[in-house]
């Protein structure tokens, strides 16, 4: 029996409770070579920036075997499934076609669409006209968005704006770690500023389109100090405002923190008036709270990214905790703490929550790790649910096996484990316990 068996079944959540899991296209879908160049293409083709040395240029195939793939997610009971939409495959002929494919499949299925309009997958001619670092990349996403909202809207009525701009701000152009490979430390903040704008547009463009129940995915989780001293805790409440404030308020309270807008560039006032453009729900994607202190005044290596010395705080380890193969520790109960804190803070301005991303890498297919992991997680929602907090579905991080990023192949987080010579799909452990949770739901 395992851990989370022993524990007896995940506890009821509301009727109407929506269950999916997510993924994203450049981590699944493959079939590079018939796809516009993307940021992610020209920064694994660098040396030494991907761990285990691979490519998405296949993956887990998925663009050729989305069918086997949709047939999972039947077996599998979900209500909804979250992909993301390649602004560089929309951009290339045919594109769409895909996408349209996919759709109809799921809704055969009886599956619901839940797509996210961009999931870091920049076009790599959007990047070299100057990125996110430039505001007219905010335009040309919204241009893209009415696309995508013209062809799917008639099948999709359930929109994900951005998947977490703070990572993709913080890796991609302050720690040049994931793509594109900037080292510009505070000053990447416009690359965060613009793409707020871009989802604020993207909800304007989707509502001119007739879409609704539009919102984003955000990452969060609660930011502990190292200790109660004074620099710690100031340097805990930095961290606070740069990964979780400086997100959340343009979109939910319509300003920057204190500080952060005079730093960002335009008329930020009236771009904040755009980013806060009304979304129907608030998209959380939770794995881990973070232990932070003050600087420790040289350069140290945390979860595999490098923190220079000039940062002004220093991420230390959880200690007590089992960790994941991404050497993330397993809080479940720091998820409920997010959730109230967020309720808390923001009271009646936090529209209804869902859950858009959570899970862990762990290798092997009897992966009891991840059956006790997610069931920690779903009981700790359920306790937000009965403090109060409104939140409506969860899903989980991930369907298959996929490219993790800067770590290539070497993490797994798949319900499905994918045989990356072969492409065979084995449902895990994880699979066939989720399974039976939903079905007990039901």
């Amino acid at each position: 029996m395992s851990a989370a068996a022993a524990r007896g079944p995940v506890p009821r959540f509301p009727s109407g409770f929506l269950w999916g899991v997510s993924t994203s296209a450049h981590q699944i879908e493959g079939a590079a070579d018939e796809r516009e160049p993307s940021v992610w293409d020209a920064f694994a083709a660098g040396p030494g920036r991907i761990k285990d040395g691979s490519t998405a240029d296949v993956a887990c195939d998925h663009y050729h075997r989305h069918r086997e793939d949709v047939a999972l997610l039947a077996r599998l009971g979900v209500d909804a499934y979250r992909f993301s939409i390649s602004w560089p495959r929309v951009n290339s002929p045919g594109g769409l076609g895909f996408y349209d494919r996919l759709v109809d499949e799921l809704c055969a299925a009886g599956v619901r669409p839940v797509p996210t309009l961009y999931h870091w997958d920049l076009p790599l001619s959007v990047q070299e006209a100057g990125g996110w670092l430039h505001r007219d990349t905010a335009g040309r996403f919204a241009e893209y968005v009415a696309v995508v909202a013209e062809r799917l809207g008639d099948r999709v009525s359930k929109w994900i704006t951005l998947n977490e701009p703070a990572e993709h701000t913080l890796l991609g152009h302050a720690l040049g770690t994931h793509a594109p490979g900037g080292r510009l430390l505070f000053d990447a903040l416009p690359a965060a500023h613009h793409q707020l704008l871009a989802h604020g547009l993207a909800v304007r463009a989707l509502h001119a389109a007739g879409a609704g129940d539009i919102g984003i995915a955000n990452s969060h989780g609660p930011t502990w100090p190292a200790s109660q001293e004074a620099a710690d805790v100031a340097a805990a409440d930095f961290y606070d405002v740069l990964l979780n404030r400086l997100f959340a308020e343009p979109v939910l309270l319509g300003r920057y923190p204190e500080g952060i807008g005079e730093l960002l560039p335009g008329d930020v006032e009236a771009d904040l008036k755009v980013i806060a453009e009304p979304v129907d729900w608030y998209g959380i994607n939770y794995y881990a709270p973070t232990r932070v202190g003050a600087p420790h005044g040289e350069e140290i290596e945390f979860g595999g990214v490098t923190m220079p010395a000039e940062l002004p705080f220093s991420v230390r380890e959880i200690e007590g905790r089992p960790v994941t193969d991404s050497g993330w520790p397993v809080v479940p109960e720091a998820l409920t703490e997010l959730l109230t804190g967020f309720r808390d803070r923001y009271g009646d301005r936090l529209p209804p929550v869902v859950i858009t991303e959570n899970g862990c890498a762990y290798e092997g297919v009897d992966d009891q790790e991840r059956i006790a992991y997610l069931d920690g997680h779903l009981r700790a929602l359920h306790r937000a649910l009965e403090a109060g907090v409104d939140v409506r579905g969860y899903f989980v991080w991930s369907l298959l096996d996929n490219f993790e990023w800067a770590e290539g192949y070497a993490r797994r987080f798949g319900l499905v484990h994918i045989d990356h010579g072969t492409l065979e799909r084995t449902p895990k452990a994880s699979y066939g316990w989720l399974r039976e949770v939903l079905r007990a739901q039901r």
